[in-house]
């Protein structure tokens, strides 16, 4: 099947056995961005677990220095002083048993969800509509808290959570193709360290396998996994 000019045009000039620096790789995939939208950059880590295992799971939250780039619509169950809190933070939705019958009707105009320790017993009836969008609140990843008005900020901030596939891969949008390259550079410095930090104590051998990166339309590179070695 003949390729489409667009992916002809931007394979030119790469070397897809190569392993490049972070810098290198994104200038690429910055310069071959030619979508007709923001294209998001993603990195994609391929992992040595097996996350049917419960000692094997790889799952956290990573604070992008410079942002995600992406507008992101917060959900938070609370009440009283804490759903105060909440709308003042900036919450797009913030309620309990009112928004518990709008998400339980399949509902989510949202893309992350918070909850206070109180509100659990009731978020956790939802675990069938939100498990499955990684959209269940969760203490490890800072989603459970009295603190809302940080979470809120932290969700709206370009916190992004990660969470390991079946397949050992963690993947994660790191920024917009419009970012400077040391913007988009610094998230995904900032991103390899949260995912290396939370190796889990079941995994042996080598944990990072592979790492590559590319924009939502383009082509993927490799990383020279030297780029996970200490400053």
């Amino acid at each position: 099947m003949a390729k489409a000019k667009r992916v002809t045009k931007n394979m030119t000039g790469l070397d897809r056995s190569k392993f490049y620096s972070i810098e290198e790789a994104v200038k690429m995939v910055k310069d071959r961005a030619n979508a007709k939208f923001d294209e998001t950059i993603e990195v994609a880590m391929n992992l040595g677990v097996d996350p049917r295992h419960a000692d094997q799971m790889v799952r956290g939250v990573c604070n992008l220095p410079n942002g995600s780039g992406r507008k992101v619509r917060v959900a938070v169950f609370a009440k009283g002083v804490k759903a105060e809190e909440a709308k003042k933070a900036g919450a797009d939705i913030v309620g309990a048993e009112d928004l518990f019958e709008i998400v339980n009707k399949g509902t989510l105009d949202f893309d992350r969800c918070i909850a206070t320790p109180d509100m659990m017993g009731l978020v956790g009836r939802l675990g069938k509509v939100l498990g499955p969008r990684n959209m269940m609140p969760n203490p490890k990843v800072g989603t459970v808290t009295m603190d809302v008005t940080a979470a809120v900020a932290a969700a709206k901030g370009g916190a992004v959570e990660f969470r390991v596939e079946k397949a050992g891969i963690v993947q994660a949008g790191v920024g917009k193709a419009s970012f400077s390259v040391d913007q988009i550079a610094g998230n995904i410095r900032a991103f390899l360290d949260a995912v290396n930090k939370s190796k889990p104590a079941g995994a042996k051998g080598t944990y990072i396998k592979k790492i590559s990166i590319s924009s939502s339309m383009g082509v993927g590179l490799k990383l020279d996994l030297a780029v996970m070695s200490p400053a």
